[in-house]
């Protein structure tokens, strides 16, 4: 070989290689960027992946609901960054068009996106429990148990009966994974935040513990879906409690008979042997009858001062009341709701 030849040789050769270099990085670059996502119509999607899933599982959940539209670039990709088992449980929002790159990036690096855990209009614990685990990961037994777990329950400073005062109704930001330890653990510290400032100084001043307000707010929930009635709904409980009147709310017949068919409270119903008879029992009942709004709460806290004591349904129907300090006058207006139920035909 001639020197010439060598010396062409020493200095093409290297180019050569950088070409090849060259190609395949944009080869490279082009397939790790290219969409493995297609969420048709959709621009975004949950893939939820549960504590202790693999590669394969995973795998199977996007393959079932078709999301990868480039199985070939998945896998051959997966298997090259050995992501198969390194991906974290979690939620995570899928982007339509999304890259392969990008895709097991997320999953890797556990790169969730918070979700919404909201709940209300809850009756009790195995209905609060039912609702949260079809938000988060945590399982409805498990939010049950230890709900329940008086030995648990005890760093909380509640008790099985006095657990909802940990439960403050609105929508929470967190994170899919949650377990039910780490869900509990985070009522605590949002009721604490609830419970401070204004709120303790109110409710010391009207002389009501935390959780005898939340069961006091449970029942004016039930009476009435009216935010503006709540507070002199409120007033009227508070004047009976202090002159040591039963509260007669029908609300808590209901629930100790525990049948929200119910549409019309009779004299039958008033006999029901129970602690959450308040037509018999004088004073709060032993614990809340469902999960009170902030407003319903708030009510209590803000209670409008007045001497009524009995209050009545409106026979308009409109969900509003009729107020009133006198018996006679309440008798009079129960009667007229009374012929209103009975024209439509409600027994």
């Amino acid at each position: 070989m001639s020197l010439w030849f060598r010396i062409i040789l020493l200095r093409i050769v290297p180019f050569i290689f950088l070409g090849i270099l060259i190609i395949g990085a944009e080869r490279l670059y082009f397939h790790i960027h290219t969409a493995v996502i297609d969420l048709g119509n959709k621009q975004t999607a949950w893939l939820f992946v549960p504590t202790g899933a693999g590669y394969t599982q995973v795998r199977d959940s996007l393959y079932l609901h078709k999301y990868i539209c480039n199985r070939p670039l998945f896998e051959n990709y997966t298997r090259l960054r050995h992501a198969d088992i390194h991906f974290k449980p979690g939620g995570y929002l899928l982007k339509n068009r999304m890259s392969v790159h990008d895709l097991v990036e997320m999953l890797t690096r556990g790169l969730q996106t918070p979700v919404r855990v909201t709940f209300h209009n809850i009756r009790n614990r195995e209905e609060l429990s039912g609702k949260i685990s079809r938000q988060i990961e945590a399982d409805s037994l498990s939010l049950r148990k230890l709900m329940a777990d008086k030995v648990y329950l005890k760093k909380y400073q509640v008790s099985p009966t006095t657990v909802f005062s940990l439960f403050i109704p609105n929508t929470y930001e967190m994170w899919w994974n949650t377990s039910a330890d780490q869900f509990l653990a985070r009522m605590y510290r949002e009721s604490q935040a609830f419970w401070s400032g204004r709120r303790i100084r109110l409710a010391d001043s009207i002389g009501l513990t935390r959780f005898q307000i939340v069961i006091l707010a449970s029942i004016v929930e039930k009476e009435t879906s009216k935010d503006e009635e709540k507070p002199v709904i409120a007033g009227v409980y508070m004047n009976r409690l202090r002159k040591g009147y039963p509260l007669q709310a029908d609300p808590t017949l209901i629930f100790a008979w525990n049948d929200y068919t119910i549409k019309r409270v009779l004299n039958r119903h008033k006999e029901i042997n129970s602690p959450y008879n308040t037509y018999r029992h004088a004073g709060l009942p032993p614990g809340p009858i469902c999960l009170p709004s902030i407003s319903s709460i708030d009510a209590i806290l803000n209670y409008q001062h007045h001497n009524y004591l009995y209050f009545c349904a409106k026979e308009d129907f409109t969900g509003y009341h009729n107020f009133t300090n006198n018996l006679k006058e309440h008798n009079r207006n129960a009667r007229k709701y009374q012929e209103a139920l009975r024209s439509k035909g409600i027994r």
